[in-house]
């Protein structure tokens, strides 16, 4: 049945128009508007030439771009009696002696900012001395080898200080008993 569901899936698509291209469009001038072959049949080529590499600039601005979805709303509801441009309340005017200070303020709060990136910047790239990744390795090596400890002691019946006297003697830290 599965079989069949598929022959009959595939004579519909082959059999259907929807994946057919179609044929050269017909083309109805009207008698006032004259159409040329040229401009009737233009190709990628001309196409690529109308459209210029340059960028947009931006008319209030011409040495920057023009931003994409940049609109001048203020133009558009100009005519509109509730749209206001000039007076807009919470819009503040500052003077050249308020905007030096905001200035002035704004590159203290950016260098100290600065200065604690940089300065946490070297915390963690440090990787010798007291550093919170190897007091965190130190940890780790500790809990493992207490538990090593342990079980040893648990199989051999050797006390952990034996152990480490039994490591001293093998390394010749401490010499044989005689």
């Amino acid at each position: 049945m599965m079989k069949l569901s598929l022959v009959l899936a595939a004579l519909t698509v082959s059999t259907s128009s929807a994946f057919v291209a179609s044929g050269p469009r017909a083309i109805i001038a009207s008698p006032s508007i004259p159409i040329s072959s040229s401009s009737m049949y233009s190709t990628a080529e001309d196409k690529a030439k109308e459209i210029s590499d340059e960028p947009e600039m931006n008319p209030d601005n011409p040495a920057l771009p023009a931003l994409k979805g940049d609109y001048d709303w203020d133009a558009e509801y100009a005519a509109d009696p509730d749209w206001i441009t000039e007076n807009v309340p919470g819009k503040v005017v500052l003077g050249e002696l308020e905007l030096a200070a905001q200035a002035t303020a704004l590159s203290k709060l950016e260098e100290q900012y600065r200065k604690e990136r940089v300065a946490k910047e070297y915390t963690e790239a440090r990787i010798i001395g007291f550093v919170p990744q190897a007091e965190m390795y130190n940890g780790r090596f500790a809990m493992f080898f207490l538990v090593v400890g342990l079980l040893t002691e648990l199989w051999t019946g050797i006390s952990i200080p034996g152990q480490i006297e039994e490591m001293a003697r093998v390394g010749g830290f401490i010499g044989p008993d005689f």
